[in-house]
């Protein structure tokens, strides 16, 4: 008899929905509700002044949102948002007025072509909201989607789009954080939505929505996770110049920069990209990339920002320069901590356009703030969930040799499968169903949230994804989950995944003894869930069994002496470079 899986599992999801790959028609001979646009369907107030908390009521028992938090977290009215690549608008209204509705089945004009609907939410039942609701195409048909909403006060931080420090409420301001989420839901790839028509569950309410474009001419050709929010520096009026490493090229570029768990927003006063000669030095002068126009942006918390399309060369197989000016002072930011590649700072002064690296004296073994670099055309990306493995622990520094880099090196020198992009979404520590760092708030723990809680916006919302391989497991179980628990985390990632029309693939999870945390009920564990991925033909799409090709034919509880970095946990260079050559790329 299987071990029951521990309840915090259960919750980890933020929605189930369902797979809309077959469009129905709409039922004859009922009139048809006009659609309206959300603003005119507010029918609740959930955002108050702080000197007149009584003008809003969000949950019932005159609670609200602060207007004063939301201005400081960037959330001005009328202020269009992206998160997960989704553009949402604040509702461009006063504090004390309508803002929102309630879900009740109204049907709200929405329009456009994409892979996923947006909603911007939040529950105050207390508990999820949650409900069914249906979209419709120009061509008459419809399709079904369940959507969950965590609640303003309860729900998981680890998945927020924002915080805001109080909650108003007629008696006087709460030190207590309010919550707000964004959640997305499948589509039918390539039809015209015409109209979405919401759940009915009054404790769901909808701020804003939208069709998430597809990424039709981009491809990913460099990713990496925001693992934690840390102290930084600080850097006041600093110039960063990040090192990167692309996989595919193309003609041209765009950068994406994250302000993931912020409270705040944070300022790019100006930001250019050139191809590295030499540690901080560029080739070429570097270019000047832009946003919406102008030289700098500011990105509001938990939001991010891509950088307009610009026309520059990209190499493939290539570190580039990604170079960027915080004019203001910067104590914490959101980070990758494992780059496994020197980085820099500058002295005082907007260096972005220094060709030279003479300004940055200073080495950075982070990446902030920077999450991904797009080049244009190619036939997509390949995006790989995993942890301290897949992010390149042991592998030598400043010389690409992870297991996500030799795979793109595979993948550029072959002709049976398209050169697909490489993303890498690694984090050191990381774990399927728990959470190291807990989304929210300054903090030295960079293992990140969970895979449950960071797929969509690590996979998900990836550029051009197609393929996801997801490599974890191993820290659930050296700190105390059970193989069921890992088992259950791995099913659902998989089916989040298939639901969105990706290709779900599984690697199975390399032994560790020796190591001191791998004991022999560790590695009883690992069989378990490495057997129940073998044989799960109807939830992957694929295995890579990465424990077949890492372990030791002698001991196999043991990685191969060759492939062992030392600390018999992590692969070194040969270890991460038999991984890769062991994909079949024709399952990508």
């Amino acid at each position: 008899m299987r071990r029951g899986v521990r309840g915090s599992v259960v919750v980890l999801a933020l929605f189930a929905a369902l797979t809309p790959s077959a469009p129905v028609r709409a039922a004859p001979g009922r009139p048809a509700e006009e659609p309206l646009p959300l603003e005119r369907l507010f029918d609740n107030t959930a955002v108050s002044d702080d000197a007149r908390p009584g003008e809003a009521d969000f949950d019932g028992t005159g609670a609200s949102l602060s207007a004063a938090d939301l201005t400081a977290a960037g959330w001005t009215p009328g202020r269009t948002l992206t998160v997960q690549r989704a553009r949402l608008a604040w509702p461009r209204r006063e504090p004390g007025e309508p803002d929102n509705v309630r879900a009740a089945g109204q049907s709200v004009r929405v329009t456009g072509r994409g892979d996923a609907l947006a909603l911007l939410v939040a529950g105050t039942d207390g508990g999820d909201a949650t409900g069914t609701g249906s979209v419709s195409y120009a061509n008459g048909t419809t399709s079904p989607y369940r959507l969950t909403s965590p609640d303003w006060r309860s729900g998981p931080l680890a998945t927020k789009a924002v915080a805001l420090p109080h909650v108003n409420t007629p008696g006087g301001q709460l030190t207590a954080q309010a919550r707000l989420y964004v959640v997305t839901v499948p589509l039918v790839r390539g039809l015209p939505v015409t109209s979405v028509r919401l759940p009915k569950s009054p404790g769901l309410h909808v701020f804003a929505v939208s069709v998430r474009g597809d990424t039709p001419g981009w491809t990913g050709s460099w990713a990496t996770a925001t693992a934690g929010y840390p102290e930084v520096g600080p850097w006041s009026d600093r110039t960063l110049r990040l090192v990167v490493h692309t996989s595919v090229g193309g003609p041209r570029v765009r950068l994406r920069f994250d302000n993931t768990f912020a409270a705040a927003p944070v300022r790019i006063g100006s930001a250019t990209v050139a191809v590295q000669a030499a540690g901080a030095a560029a080739r070429e002068a570097p270019v000047g990339v832009a946003f919406g126009g102008a030289a700098g942006v500011e990105v509001a918390a938990g939001a991010q920002v891509f950088s307009d399309p610009l026309d520059f060369e990209v190499p493939a197989d290539s570190s580039l320069l990604v170079s960027f000016r915080l004019p203001g002072t910067v104590t914490a930011a959101p980070v990758h901590r494992l780059a496994r590649q020197r980085s820099y700072v500058s002295e005082a002064g907007d260096h972005t356009a220094d060709a030279s690296g003479t300004a940055y004296p200073t080495v950075l073994t982070g990446w902030p703030l920077l999450t991904g670099v797009d080049v244009g055309g190619g036939p997509g990306s390949v995006v790989l969930l995993g942890d301290s493995i897949t992010d390149g622990e042991k592998a030598t520094a400043d010389a690409d040799r992870r297991w996500p880099d030799v795979l793109a090196d595979r993948l550029l020198a072959q002709h049976e499968v398209p050169h697909y992009g490489v993303l890498n979404q690694g984090i050191s520590a990381n774990r399927v169903v728990t959470d190291r760092y807990p989304g929210d708030g300054v903090s030295a723990d960079l293992g990140g949230v969970s895979a449950l809680h960071r797929f969509d916006r690590d996979v998900l919302a990836q550029t051009s994804a197609r393929t996801a391989v997801v490599f974890q497991g191993v820290n659930d179980l050296r700190w105390g989950a059970t193989a069921d628990e890992v088992i259950a985390g791995l099913r659902e990632l998989a089916e989040r995944g298939r639901a969105r029309g990706l290709r779900m693939l599984a690697a199975t999870i390399l032994p560790c003894e020796g190591e001191a945390r791998c004991t022999a009920a560790v590695d009883a564990e690992r069989a378990e869930v490495n057997a129940w991925i073998r044989d799960a033909d109807d939830t992957f799409d694929g295995v890579l069994d990465f424990d077949g090709v890492a372990r030791d034919p002698g001991h196999p509880a043991r990685l191969l002496p060759a492939y062992d970095s030392g600390d018999h946990l992590h692969p070194g260079d040969a270890g991460l470079a038999a991984l890769a050559k062991s994909v079949d790329l024709t399952l990508l």
